[in-house]
């Protein structure tokens, strides 16, 4: 809920400049993770979950302000969010009056453990943005970068192997590793970060143009500790956009 009321007022902040704005912007992209620090490296190393996984749409919605024929201000909010789920590699699970017990996959198994992995990231950015050929022309090239706040959430929810407890099956001799439920969450967490990004506008229309940008974020999300993801290094938010959308000129 407080990412949603922080979009609304920010929302309602770039609204009342609306009159003053050159162009409002309406983006469709693709957001694809850089995905490099600790939680994301166990879940690919662990689970049958790679980085493609966690591509996935986004969307964009901004408005600018024109200081000059060449450089403005813009206010912007991107949406991204994924869920997967991601089942163990090399392991079945087990269950008896001791709880549940990961095997080597050389056993039949009674379940294949496995969780739901999900991130969603909402940065709030404000840039500036150099148009170094004007307004005019068949097209207009552009570049850009700032900073924003990233509202952002990570959660995980199912099966988890404890591989730092080490259990001997003597009967089987085999190395078998408890499975807890987890039900791990950090919500509409606040971080702040930078961009960068560049592209080009093709106007169609006396007040109407499309645009092509490419965008780079760079951002990292402390954990609080006390929701499940005890012992992460900061989680990676950055990732690269790419993006089509449709301008109107004021």
């Amino acid at each position: 809920m407080k990412k949603y009321l922080i979009i609304f007022f920010m929302l309602m902040f770039m609204a009342t400049g609306l009159a003053f704005s050159d162009i409002v912007s309406f983006r469709v992209g693709y957001f694809i993770p850089r995905a490099q620090s600790d939680l994301w490296d166990i879940e690919f190393e662990n689970l049958d979950l790679t980085k493609s996984n966690f591509q996935n749409s986004s969307f964009s919605f901004a408005y600018e302000y024109f200081l000059t024929n060449e450089i403005s201000f813009q206010f912007s909010v991107d949406g991204y969010t994924k869920k997967k789920v991601g089942t163990y590699l090399d392991y079945v699970g087990y269950s008896d009056l001791d709880g549940d017990w990961a095997y080597p996959d050389i056993y039949e198994g009674d379940f294949y453990p496995s969780h739901v992995f999900s991130v969603s990231n909402t940065p709030v950015q404000v840039s500036l943005k150099l148009t170094p050929m004007g307004r005019t022309g068949k097209i207009i090239p552009y570049v850009g970068g700032g900073a924003g706040m990233y509202i952002w959430t990570v959660t995980m929810q199912g099966d988890m192997i404890d591989f730092s407890d080490e259990w001997w099956d003597p009967v089987e001799q085999v190395d078998i590793y408890p499975i807890y439920q987890v039900d791990a969450r950090e919500e509409s967490k606040i971080s702040f970060g930078f961009h960068a990004f560049g592209g080009f506008m093709v106007p169609l229309a006396n007040r109407i143009s499309i645009e092509a940008e490419f965008k780079y974020n760079i951002a990292k999300g402390s954990f609080s500790g006390d929701q499940g993801f005890e012992g992460f290094e900061p989680f990676d938010l950055s990732g690269y956009q790419i993006s089509i959308g449709i301008n109107y000129w004021f």
